[in-house]
């Protein structure tokens, strides 16, 4: 009898596509399948040639674009010399999740459809199509879809005589146990976060801990928008980058935040253990050390922040001990339930902790070996960098808007990352950043003599502050900038910075205050008024424009 495997292969953005891939291995589980899950890009294509069975679930991102854990996989899937049959003994099917909202919905999903036909792949069912915009959001897609799925599935791989599919009341074992360390073990030296070797530039399984220079408040205290402009010291990185480029950052989770939910947990902060795979195969998640303590779990890995999902709720069925509480959870977790979680959760944005708070009878009985199931690690955030090498060699400073906004729930949002970093004072000793820096979507033109005309209102300002310090610092002129915020006296971010090269001839400024005046005025109306400049750019010197909101 053929072997009974699946290849589950993800590309996800947002961490939507990883959970609909990870329920994919719980319900290939449930029917005996051996099962592994991985992003696209972790995976070694020139493999797929030796897999009977794959189900790829992928994001589309920005105008059509793939993920960016699954760009290495895309190029090599579209290169021209692979050979029309090499998929031809490949079963598989394409799960997209988009947003119909834009042009391009789902177009990743039906491209690499296609491609694999072209390959001789040989599809089990139609691409599935998810889309954000639906009331019931993707899953109104992906729920009959994964019936189909299975059906397809357990038609071309029956159960071995004697199993029957495991029933969803019974709870599948954890991904990883946790091991308890004797509380006199000796500890290892050091954490974590070693500031990289300057031989390998930095990446996200090794992030250069870059101490923070200054944390300086660019809008006035009166003013209702806190922004940050921050300065990084890269020196001995081995971090370049140019105008245009975008440093990932890792945030943590704020003391208050970890001592609640060791609480509601019952977890003690500093007790040490080591993970162990349930399965043989499965890697262990590599961003935590081992051994490690709850404190460091659960202030750098898990996303207790996150607005929780679907699968949060269906996991957290199982280990209620309350009926009422158990009642709402699996209501939470059914294809019905879905508006009343999306009001729940999505609409007030609440935490994964506030959650936690709202069920604590079934939280307490949360046994420590699934958290790891339970709560998403924390994703690094993507700033523009806002300055240029060529500037201050050896340092790199991003404009940071602090999130802070109301919904209905009493206490205020907040944004983890940008919270994060305008708490840090590096005045209190040293204090250090994990970052590492990715190439950004903006190139600005290799010809000197090419204008560029660059519109940033608010903080989407940012990758045009490094352009112009850049293309200043090589003597070029033909820098034009349009910016807009609310009030010149209260957010005109580097104001003094964009009059000094004006005076000197070496920027063109044209700025909008929409709220200095009774009628507002934005970048759109600067624009239009002049016109005729900008048409000269465009016509006669062929400008390239760019804009960052």
């Amino acid at each position: 009898m053929a072997e009974r495997t699946l290849l589950v292969l993800f590309g996800s953005q947002t961490g939507t596509a990883q959970d609909t891939a990870e329920r994919i291995g719980r319900g290939a589980k449930r029917r005996h399948l051996r099962c592994r899950v991985e992003a696209l890009d972790s995976c070694d294509v020139a493999n797929l040639i030796h897999e009977p069975l794959v189900v790829f679930v992928c994001a589309t991102t920005g105008q059509g674009d793939p993920p960016d854990n699954m760009k290495m996989f895309w190029r090599f899937l579209f290169r021209k010399n692979l050979p029309a049959g090499s998929l031809c003994q490949l079963d598989y099917a394409v799960l997209g999740l988009g947003d119909s909202s834009y042009p391009k919905f789902n177009f990743v999903a039906k491209k690499l459809h296609k491609r694999l036909l072209q390959l001789g792949g040989n599809p089990l069912l139609p691409v599935a199509l998810g889309d954000d915009q639906h009331d019931l959001g993707p899953d109104a897609v992906v729920d009959p879809w994964l019936v189909a799925l299975w059906d397809k599935i357990l038609a071309l791989y029956p159960l071995p005589p004697g199993l029957e599919i495991i029933s969803p009341d019974t709870c599948l074992p954890p991904k990883y146990t946790l091991h308890y360390l004797p509380e006199d073990c000796p500890r290892p030296e050091g954490g974590v976060l070693q500031a990289a070797a300057a031989r390998a530039a930095p990446c996200e399984l090794r992030p250069f801990a870059a101490p923070l220079v200054s944390n300086q408040r660019v809008t006035a205290q009166s003013h209702s928008q806190d922004v940050r402009l921050i300065e990084f010291d890269i020196a001995g990185s081995g971090i370049t980058f140019s105008a245009g480029d975008v440093v990932m950052i890792q945030p943590q989770n704020c003391p208050e935040d970890v001592q609640q939910f060791c609480q509601l947990l019952r977890l003690e902060p500093h007790r040490r253990f080591v993970l162990e795979p349930t399965e043989p195969g499965t890697s262990l998640p590599p961003l935590l050390p081992q051994p490690c303590t709850i404190q460091y779990l659960v202030t750098h890995y898990l996303d207790i922040s996150c607005v929780p999902r679907r699968s949060f709720f269906e996991l957290l069925a199982y280990f209620s001990t309350n009926e009422l509480e158990r009642e709402k959870l699996q209501e939470f977790s059914s294809a019905q339930g879905q508006e009343e979680l999306y009001s729940y959760c999505n609409r007030p944005r609440r935490t994964t902790l506030e959650a936690m708070w709202d069920f604590p009878h079934t939280t307490c009985a949360i046994p420590a070996d699934y958290l790891l199931d339970l709560i998403p690690r924390i994703r690094p955030r993507a700033f523009s960098i806002a300055s240029s090498m060529l500037a201050r060699p050896e340092r790199m400073q991003i404009l940071v808007a602090v999130v802070r906004y109301k919904t209905r729930l009493s206490k205020p949002r907040r944004g983890l990352c940008s919270t994060w970093l305008a708490s840090l004072n590096p005045e209190q000793g040293d204090v250090r950043v994990p970052l590492w820096v990715k190439k950004g979507g903006m190139k600005f033109p290799a010809d000197p003599a090419t204008p560029v005309i660059m519109i940033g209102p608010g903080t989407g300002v940012a990758p045009f502050r490094a352009a112009i310090q850049e293309r200043v610092a090589l003597g070029r002129r033909g820098n034009c900038l349009f910016f807009g915020c609310r009030h010149k006296s209260k957010d005109f971010y580097c104001q003094k910075e964009w009059e000094e090269l004006v005076t000197k001839g070496l920027l063109t400024l044209f700025t909008a205050f929409s709220r200095d005046q009774e009628e507002k005025v934005y970048v759109q109306h600067r624009i239009r008024e002049n016109g005729r400049l900008v048409w000269e750019l465009l016509s006669s010197e062929n400008a390239h424009v760019y804009l960052a909101g």
